[in-house]
């Protein structure tokens, strides 16, 4: 994969990206159950740069993982690195992405993994299977975006429009011509294979006049569940089957994607990306031109702020749960966790003023008061070769230092803490997490990622998590199994998973804006006492700082 620049136009305009080969979005990846991957990354960009294999475990393979400063220094201009991953017991849908500052924005592309030779899906297969990536598009230079946000210490100014595979479509000026559009026959079904790689969006999905049958999220086959509209967060993916009508329906249909926010509007990008579902024509040769003269039905997509439509949808998502599709959920735990997720401020610099919430603040985000910041060297390079003083240090706090009404009135004092701070587990531990989100400068849900893991989601709820009561409640016979969760807003959830992988794993929301402020914490996994428990030894071509 050579990261070069490339000029794309959108919406009347043209800039320069950063891309993978020059396509926007990025080449798929197409893989087996079982296979090794190896993919070397060449930077021809003036950015330095890396790549993160977006929810595959990386099993003690962590310098392949690719978030910049925790597993590997990135790649520099004018250099190469291999990514070098085998892919265990994983099949579905997951992607890859840029891990270093906003250039995700275009360097993105899905990851298909087929199931083992002659092991069929747990559902008929369809007639054919077409990735559906939603992406968010800036007229401005994203990294320009980010960086005066930073200067500023307010909120970055948001995008333009969103996409799907890269095109914004019709309700966009000038945008007809970049139309995704899938052409269908009568009675056949479809999977599409949905990816969120918006950077700071939630996004609602629908297709006009046809239901979606959900069977797999995050690469993890679910108990199948129809549905009209469904939610997908930044940084999951969820494959749907889409039956086509038995006849010629003499229609064409929009499928529809806006977001999903409970934050003041105006301050989120709420327009709608649209692509539209057409039927071949009987008799027509099979890429017979779009008809513009039929009628057009479009979708009704929930309110943007519709948090009930979302609890909805995701108490529907459950594991398969079968002995060929185990829910391997761990039923005793080692170490239970409780973090608070949410936003927060920083005081201005001396004599400055600011952008933030009030002229005196700047906005930043942690988990557990802890603002997360890089260092300059790798994390996990730091951990392997036991020169982490100075780096990081071992004391994440494993509950708030500070407790009070999450979600009640914030309290006087929003400051919090910045830090490199990690959370040190015992190989195989079997963890328990409970996020809850804060009331600090408004509630919002938190799409949050755990890399090097799928974690089982056990339990969720409104208000403030009650450690009496609550666990009485767990899902533990089928919940559903990811990597990637939204934190309900003004609410919690809890996850189980084991630390069966040993290194350094990040876990961030995955709202760019909120990892950029710091929302994000790592975990740190001890190697286990036999061979196979250990992490391997660091590519000799991996980057230096």
């Amino acid at each position: 994969m050579q990261v070069q620049m490339a000029n794309v136009t959108r919406l009347c305009g043209t800039k320069g990206i950063v891309t993978v080969n020059g396509e926007y979005p990025g080449p798929a990846l197409l893989a087996r159950e079982g296979d090794r991957v190896v993919v070397r990354v060449t930077n021809r960009v003036a950015h330095n740069v890396t790549l993160h294999w977006h929810g595959i475990r990386q099993l003690r393979s962590g310098w392949a993982d690719g978030p910049a400063y925790v597993t590997q220094c990135p790649i520099q201009t004018g250099q190469s690195y291999v990514y070098d991953f085998t892919v265990t017991g994983q099949r579905g849908t997951l992607w890859w992405h840029a891990h270093i500052s906003w250039l995700r924005a275009t360097v993105y592309g899905a990851i298909v993994i087929l199931p083992k030779h002659g092991v069929p899906y747990p559902f008929p297969p369809p007639h054919e299977e077409v990735p559906v990536v939603l992406g968010e598009w800036w007229r401005a230079d994203t990294e320009a975006v980010v960086r005066q946000a930073l200067r500023t210490g307010g909120a970055p100014n948001i995008s333009d429009a969103f996409t799907i595979n890269g095109l914004p479509g019709p309700l966009y000026n000038c945008s007809a011509k970049d139309t995704f559009k899938l052409k269908v026959e009568p009675g056949k079904t479809y999977m599409l294979r949905l990816v969120n790689a918006a950077l700071n969006d939630e996004l609602f999905f629908s297709v006009a006049n046809h239901t979606l049958t959900v069977v797999e999220v995050d690469a993890v086959y679910v108990k199948p569940f129809t549905v009209k509209t469904l939610i997908i967060s930044p940084g999951q993916t969820t494959n749907v089957l889409l039956t086509a009508k038995p006849f010629y329906p003499k229609a064409n249909f929009y499928m529809l994607a806006a977001p999903y926010s409970t934050i003041r509007p105006g301050t989120f990008d709420n327009t709608t990306v649209a692509g539209i579902l057409e039927y071949q024509k009987p008799g027509s040769p099979s890429m017979s031109s779009f008809d513009k003269d039929l009628p057009l039905f479009k979708p009704v997509l929930p309110r943007f702020n519709d948090t009930g439509f979302v609890t909805n949808f995701t108490s529907k998502l459950r594991s398969l749960a079968t002995p060929q599709y185990p829910a391997a959920v761990p039923r005793s735990v080692d170490k239970r966790f409780f973090f608070t997720v949410g936003l927060g401020t920083l005081p201005c610099p001396a004599n400055t003023t600011c952008q933030g919430p009030t002229n005196k603040t700047q906005f930043a985000a942690a988990m557990n008061n802890v603002s997360l910041v890089l260092p300059s060297t790798a994390l996990l390079q730091s951990h392997f070769t036991g020169v982490s003083r100075g780096v990081y240090g071992s004391n994440f706090p494993v509950t708030p230092l500070l407790k009070f009404n999450y979600t009640g009135a914030p309290p006087n004092n929003t400051n919090v803490a910045k830090g490199t701070k990690l959370l040190v587990l015992p190989f195989n531990a079997s963890v328990e997490l409970v996020m809850q989100d804060t009331s600090i400068l408004g509630f919002e849900s938190h799409p949050l990622h755990l890399h090097g893991f799928n974690f089982f989601v056990v339990g969720q709820g409104f208000g403030n998590y009650d450690a009496v009561n609550d666990p009485a409640k767990f899902n533990l016979v089928d919940p559903v199994e990811r990597n990637t969760v939204g934190v309900p807003a003004g609410g919690w959830v809890a996850i189980r998973f084991l630390a069966d992988n040993p290194g350094v794993w990040f876990m961030h929301c995955h709202l760019e804006v909120h990892t950029t402020w710091g929302l994000r914490m790592a975990w740190l996994v001890l190697d286990g006492s036999l061979p196979n428990q250990k992490l391997l030894p660091p590519p000799a071509d991996l980057p230096k700082c």
